[in-house]
């Protein structure tokens, strides 16, 4: 006689009565292909080489970097006086440590050559492909796989003519590891094209010869002009720096302790490591308390950037009266450069040299409104017009995390319309309608204290966790859920009043301008992004399993391990495995 055990009126004696999908032919740990394409070969897609294919078994990963080197923006970037603005000991990856840095404020050539020996160290150039640039990316709902078009230079391409080829690659999982700071753009000026001199924009430097003797003109006060200003003054015949905004410059970064671990002048505004520091940094138990202090301070002044706080009050009047100092020279230039705006609601920076070069005789700040660029030179609104010979534009990028090529996602929704008239994500890594697309370094990643590494491997962390659920639970499509979004959203919403960020001062913080959404930025510190990233909260996400099956336990394949049923591997790994507590004094 037929049962039943009250669970809806199954009849338990029928032995297909829980039937509803049929068991996998896999064992439960039989890792499935996994194909990762990852768009950048910089800080980002050099951390996720290292580390997809360290966490993550049988995987298929491919690098696609447009440029012809690895670095990203350090392989593309060469201007003059290029230089981190980060310690270079806090510019680097966590578990590569380099101990001959040259400065305390690292060259860009430097740091280049750093990445390129990490991808040496690491054998990542199995995976990367130069030149070869992401056209577009759409993806397929059915399979829940992004069909990307690549294009490179084709076989018949000569130094002198180069032609280009398009294909096709599929992958079940997209990093874009492009950064926000990667699209260089123009002044908007009127006559920039009727310039008949040398023009040349600071993020596609080509070199300028003779410089002595000649009149040279740099447009902006972002940190490249701050850095090209020291560099060219000693070689050009005169420089002008044209200015139509205020900026803070920081004191030196160092704490007594750390002055007294480096044994430096603490008013210094760079310092360059002697023989004798380089090999104190030879020593081990030296250089992991000198590293750790130092990113330590960099992480102990988040709340400078907080509206009203007495850090903020006292930031502004020491790099006030550091200011004033280093300008005593040219007093009057203060009136124009120091800003009303708080320290730090646009991007800070040291900029070791730039008031020195201000003050030397060789040296204009040109604080006039540019009226018209002409043929010549430049004419401000007062009539004044300079003649130049060399005119660098050092004004930034666009930094409205549009991206330049087409990212089509659910039901032809574009990632640039998702992103207009802001963008929106969840926890700056992805966005609803977009499945098994995370980015680094997107929208509301930087921060405005602390460490851009750290996110950065957080991030890449994040998403590797995202690729080995994926593999391990035999999921098709991982996309986070609306709600999820709209409430990260209304976090950001809440946060930056309450920081200077927030203040009237144009930033590419606020994609450009004076005021407005604070798009460029973690709503927190440094080490508030580490540990909000640290733990994925799977419930905001929907996921589609790859035998369209709507049973979540369909990953537990044939109810067996691979190790048992192929009789390979160890099958007492919960042996190898142990976690022994420490037993309580």
């Amino acid at each position: 006689m037929a049962t039943t055990n009250g669970l809806n009126g199954v009849n338990t004696s029928s032995p297909n009565a829980f039937k509803t999908f049929s068991l996998g032919s896999f064992s439960i740990d039989e890792d499935r292909p996994m194909k990762v394409v990852v768009i950048g070969a910089g800080f980002s897609g050099i951390a996720a080489g290292i580390r997809f294919p360290q966490r993550v078994k049988n995987l298929d990963l491919t690098i696609y970097e447009k440029n012809a080197g690895v670095g990203g923006t350090w392989y593309s970037n060469r201007y003059p006086g290029l230089a981190c603005d980060l310690p270079s000991h806090t510019y680097q990856f966590s578990f590569e440590d380099k101990t001959d840095w040259s400065a305390f404020y690292a060259p860009g050539p430097e740091i280049r050559g750093y990445l390129e020996h990490v991808v040496d160290k690491y054998k990542l150039m199995r995976y990367i492909k130069l030149q070869h640039e992401l056209t577009s990316a759409r993806y397929d709902e059915r399979t829940g796989k992004w069909h990307l078009k690549i294009r490179r230079p084709s076989g018949t391409s000569t130094t002198q003519d180069v032609h280009f080829e398009e294909f096709e690659d599929v992958a079940d999982f997209v990093l874009a590891g492009t950064g926000a700071l990667s699209r260089w753009s123009w002044p908007d000026i009127p006559g920039l094209t009727a310039y008949k001199e040398t023009l040349v924009h600071s993020a596609q430097w080509e070199d300028v010869e003779e410089l002595e003797g000649k009149a040279v003109g740099i447009i902006g006060v972002g940190s490249s002009a701050i850095q090209l200003v020291p560099a060219l003054q000693p070689r050009a015949g005169k420089v002008f720096n044209f200015v139509r905004g205020k900026t803070w410059l920081a004191t030196p970064f160092a704490s007594e302790k750390l002055s007294e671990l480096m044994k430096r002048d603490p008013k210094a505004a760079n310092y360059e490591f002697t023989d004798e520091d380089k090999e104190r940094f030879t020593d081990p138990k030296y250089y992991k308390e000198f590293r750790h202090e130092l990113e330590a301070e960099l992480n102990s002044v988040h709340f400078a950037t907080i509206k009203d706080s007495d850090m903020q009050k006292g930031a502004r009047k020491a790099f006030h009266e550091a200011m004033i100092e280093r300008l005593e020279v040219k007093p009057w230039i203060a009136d124009h450069l120091i800003p009303t705006f708080p320290v730090a609601c646009r991007r800070l920076t040291p900029g070791p040299g730039y008031l020195e070069a201000l003050c030397k005789d060789n040296v204009d700040f040109v604080a006039d409104e540019i009226r018209r660029i002409t043929p010549t030179g430049i004419e401000t609104v007062n009539g004044r017009h300079f003649p130049l010979d060399i005119l660098i534009c050092a004004t930034g990028y666009d930094t409205a995390f549009q991206t330049p090529f087409s990212v089509i996602g659910r039901n032809g929704l574009t990632l640039n319309e998702r992103y207009t008239p802001h963008p929106e994500t969840y926890l700056t890594m992805c966005t609803d309608g977009f499945p098994n697309w995370f980015q680094t370094l997107g929208p509301n990643s930087a921060v405005g204290s602390g460490s851009l590494l750290a996110i950065i491997e957080a991030e890449v962390e994040y998403a590797v966790a995202v690729v080995r659920k994926m593999q391990r639970e035999r999921i098709r499509s991982v996309e986070v859920k609306r709600e999820a979004v709209k409430d990260f959203d209304e976090y950001l919403e809440a946060y930056f009043p309450t920081t200077v960020y927030s203040e009237k001062c144009r930033s590419w913080y606020k994609m450009g301008q004076e005021e407005g959404r604070v798009v460029g930025l973690w709503p927190g510190s440094c080490l508030h992004a580490i540990r909000a990233m640290a733990n994925p909260r799977w419930e905001d996400f929907d996921y589609k399993y790859l035998e369209n099956t709507k049973n979540r336990f369909q990953w537990l394949g044939d109810g067996s391990t691979y190790a048992e049923k192929h009789m390979k591997g160890d099958r007492a790994f919960y042996l190898t495995e142990v976690d022994i507590p420490a037993v309580p004094e």
